[in-house]
């Protein structure tokens, strides 16, 4: 397609003559529009013949080749092949019981991951994304999909265009058109009719699908919505998306490989030990080592990783965090540093304007209000403030604005820190003398008082000496240690239509001040607490941002002192520090704030803190904050006043624009990993006393305590539920208690490996193996004895009255091990406090008192049901054993805890 006209468009434009080369009336004739938009009604009759302004949905990978990719994993792969290996040793009961927990497995994993899927796009919805778009004659915003061939629309720097458009009038538009080109740079867009025929892409008065503003604003036509757009005929929609893997789960695929390589060692090493050492069949071997492979294989890691992140997703967003890409959500858990905008961040985005400083204030305003193009409802948060500032002191810009037209424009920028326009004054008598066109700056003080060479002083007007330029900044350094926004005003009476920022007037300064947000404090106590290093980047003033910096408690000192040099660095200091300097400066200051930052400034800040080795998160909100937003480990974009092209660059976007909203989502990052480590250890202790029958089976020569049925058991009848609940716990406060984990940690250490299998896991085998053996030695049976009767048990040769009493100790020792995993779901729920102290000091969680109390009816169940009691081997547990089931779950939290006091005093001895 090229110059938008498609199939659909071609009852309002002619294929013939392109949209390009037509003049501007005869573009808003073509599509039956006018330069004030669509009506309502017609608005509502082309939505329903163009249909929404979106793309077709991107095509996934079918359903169920996704839940085929569940069972041929690394894990699943294994526990196919030992249930194979069961059929071979005709164990045709225990194959298929192997097998089912595959299934069971890998349909819990689908949906667990459909599920996260399914939050991530419907994030999307609670963001919608709208444009200025002129309905009945008034400029309102209109949701992007409701958007239909005839709407005029506004545009302005950071938007992205939502549909094919033609431009109608622009001032210094630059567009980026790399979606389409590739090219990086922008380029100039006009409203003129072009003459030759062009690409959408390389048409000077075209704005294509896709792009985005870098620079200016302007109006647009738009031509072409949906498929029918340029956009949609260039991209990739038949190669699908996929959902990126986070390091967290990469981090977990490792774990699996390890442990499935340590059971098929442990498998292999015991099929050979029972058939040389025990003695017994090919067959029996095999079985034994089928127990093994399965003990040690952790069947619910996978599902419980996908639910966790799932969750944290969920969690964020009630927080008012969008999260744009999964990966993120682990690396929040990590973040060292943040590095944060002021306005509408920390502050309450809540601009008023509070003081001024001029002998004609009146004039002031007008001017003010003149060089703006907000109105009283929309528009960025200073400009607004100014004009609803200006209408409560009697100056109503909006009724104003006609009288004085508008000619030129010089938009703001990060460079000049001002904004320029020529009007036409038309001798107003509100300047002293007749003027036919009047120039009206405002912008940064301290940039706009340096281009002024005289000022308006008692209606008069007088040179700008030094003396009367340092009263300026006084007043301004006076309105700035109080936190207001300072603006100044100027002019230029011209007589000619030229527009120069030199030689101006200064008229005087406003004064506008966005209180700190409720709960700011709190966040940045918080951080301080959890190791983080916030740093604030704002383009105000010094003193400005020192103010703020203060009331928050981000810098300490007097509220309306000086500036602090050690702790304020403006953006020219920072352009005279080479980058070991710079590096040299943040490292050892851990609070600082940076003023009168330009973007890329901020990007070089955030490469020196990266490069340092520190994990940086960055807020930012204006198109040029984007390669920051990229450059970030995660990148942080405003949801209200946010850019389109920040919402797109960065990882998470905050919907309320809230900084305590960035600690919640770091609590919540950081919570993923804790959980996942703590799902973990719950496990591999549990496979530790689950192995541990096989291995004195070996070592002692005695029967094996439990059969590979009733390791099954333990793992998906009664472990699984509370290993959820682990993996499902919500944030706690002593999340952010604790430095930062480090990037290169891993979720199975030696302080998890400790605890698992030398603590609560050895715990758990002692309860179960002392379980088993009290059994015997009730029948009268001890060590010698039983070490006697294991062929004859292992061989299935023994009285029935033995097998009885073999099925009796099975029985415990399964039992101890699902009551001492009882108490062990309660220690695993934090690293350093004990069970009773974590209840009392954590957060209830329902999933994990109902996973405790389904775990142990679970087994009620399997003695209470004779069928089930049968096919996994059981007996009933002697009324005399069940005081000892009972004791099993506060002795695992004693061992536990005992263990955490021990390593809490050294930690505090190594200080």
């Amino acid at each position: 397609m090229t110059h938008g006209a498609s199939a659909t468009t071609a009852l309002l434009l002619s294929a013939s003559q392109p949209i390009t080369t037509l003049s501007l009336e005869d573009a808003l004739a073509a599509l039956q529009s006018s330069s004030q938009g669509l009506t309502q009604f017609d608005a509502e009759q082309r939505h329903e013949q163009f249909g929404a302004n979106a793309l077709p949905p991107a095509r996934h990978r079918p359903l169920l080749l996704r839940f085929l990719d569940q069972l041929r994993h690394f894990m699943a792969l294994l526990l196919w092949s030992a249930g194979a290996m069961a059929f071979l040793a005709q164990t045709p009961a225990l194959g298929w019981a192997i097998w089912s927990v595959v299934l069971i497995n890998a349909a819990f994993s689908f949906w667990q991951e459909f599920q996260a899927e399914r939050t991530l796009a419907a994030l999307t919805a609670v963001l919608p994304i709208t444009v200025r778009t002129y309905r009945d004659g008034a400029i309102q915003r209109v949701p992007i999909a409701e958007l239909v061939p005839g709407d005029v629309i506004e545009l302005e720097q950071g938007d992205q265009v939502p549909a094919d458009c033609r431009l109608l009038a622009a001032t210094g538009l630059y567009l980026n058109v790399s979606v389409l080109t590739g090219e990086s740079l922008p380029v100039l867009r006009e409203p003129a009719q072009q003459q030759r025929l062009l690409s959408t892409a390389e048409a000077m008065n075209l704005l294509p699908a896709g792009s985005s503003i870098a620079a200016g604003h302007g109006q647009a036509l738009v031509y072409a919505t949906g498929i029918n757009t340029e956009f949609a005929q260039v991209a990739q929609l038949s190669a699908g998306t996929e959902r990126s893997r986070s390091t967290l789960e990469l981090e977990v695929g490792r774990i699996v490989r390890t442990i499935t390589a340590l059971a098929l060692t442990m498998g292999g090493l015991s099929f050979l030990a029972s058939l040389l050492l025990v003695k017994v069949s090919v067959q029996e071997s095999l079985v034994f080592s089928i127990g093994i492979i399965v003990a040690n294989v952790p069947e619910g890691l996978l599902p419980t990783v996908t639910l966790a992140l799932a969750l944290a997703v969920r969690r964020m967003a009630a927080e008012r965090a969008l999260v744009r890409r999964l990966s993120a959500v682990d690396s929040l858990g990590c973040v060292t540093v943040i590095c944060t905008d002021k306005t509408g961040t920390l502050t309450a985005n809540a601009m008023a304007m509070q003081d001024t400083w001029t002998s004609d204030e009146p004039l002031l305003l007008l001017a003010a209000g003149l060089c703006s193009n907000a109105t009283l409802e929309v528009g960025d948060s200073t400009e607004t403030a100014l004009i609803k500032g200006a209408l409560e002191r009697g100056v109503d810009i909006e009724q104003e604005r006609p009288q004085f037209p508008r000619v030129q424009e010089a938009a703001f920028d990060s460079e000049r820190r001002m904004m320029s326009v020529l009007v036409h004054w038309q001798a107003d008598r509100r300047w002293s003398e007749p003027s036919e066109w009047m120039v009206l700056s405002k912008g940064a003080p301290l940039e706009l008082i340096g281009r002024c060479t005289h000022w308006l002083q008692a209606g008069e007007i007088s040179a700008l000496t030094e003396a009367s330029r340092s009263l300026a900044i006084s007043a301004n350094d006076v309105m700035a240690r109080q936190g207001y926004r300072v603006i100044a005003v100027a002019c230029k009476p011209c007589a000619t239509a030229e527009l120069h920022e030199s030689n101006l007037i200064l008229l005087g300064l406003v004064g506008l001040y966005d209180p700190p947000r409720t709960g700011v404090q709190g966040a940045i106590a918080c951080c301080k607490q959890a190791g983080i290093k916030v740093t604030m980047v704002t383009g105000d003033y010094g003193l400005t941002a020192q103010a703020i910096a203060r009331q928050i408690g981000l810098l300490e000192g007097p509220l309306h002192g000086p500036v602090d040099p050690l702790r304020v660095i403006h953006g020219y200091d920072l352009d005279r520090l080479s980058d070991a300097q710079l590096r040299q400066v943040i490292k050892f200051r851990s609070r600082l704030v940076f003023a009168r930052m330009a973007p890329e400034q901020k990007l070089r800040l955030v490469q020196a803190y990266k490069a340092l080795g520190e994990v940086v998160a960055v807020t930012g909100d204006g198109v040029n904050d984007a390669p920051a937003l990229r450059a970030a480990d995660v990148g942080i974009a405003m949801g209200r006043s946010g850019t389109d092209v920040a919402r797109e660059a960065a990882d998470i976007v905050l919907v309320d624009d809230n900084f305590s909203t960035i600690v919640s989502a770091v609590r919540q990052g950081r919570a993923v990993y804790q959980n996942i480590r703590h799902f973990i250890l719950y496990v591999m202790a549990s496979n530790v006393a689950e192995v541990a029958p096989f291995v004195t089976m070996l070592l002692l020569r005695i029967p094996a305590a439990l059969t590979v049925l009733q390791i099954l058991a333990i793992d998906l009848g009664t472990d699984m539920l509370p290993a959820l609940g682990l993996g499902a716990e919500p944030a706690q406060l002593e999340a952010m208690q604790q430095p930062p984990r480090r990037t290169t940690e891993h979720v199975l250490n030696r302080a998890v490996l400790r605890r698992a299998y030398l603590v609560i896991g050895l715990a758990e085998a002692v309860l179960a193996m002392l379980g088993y053996a009290m059994v015997w030695a009730r029948h009268g049976v001890d060590l010698a004895g039983l070490q006697d009767l294991a062929p004859a048990l292992l061989h299935h040769a023994a009285s029935p009255q033995l097998m009885a009493y073999q099925r009796e100790a099975a029985s415990v020792a399964l039992g101890s091990i699902v009551f001492a995993q009882a108490g062990a779901v309660w220690a695993c729920r934090s690293e350093r406090l004990p069970a009773w102290s974590a209840a009392l000091r954590l957060r209830p969680n329902a999933l994990i008192w109902a996973g405790v109390g389904l775990e142990l009816s679970a087994f009620v169940l399997l003695q209470a049901w004779a069928p089930l009691r049968q096919l996994l081997q059981m007996a009933p547990i002697p009324s005399q054993f069940w005081w000892w089931l009972l004791c099993c779950a506060p002795a695992v939290v004693l061992v536990d805890g005992i263990h955490k006091r021990i390593t809490n005093l050294r930690s505090v001895r190594s200080l």
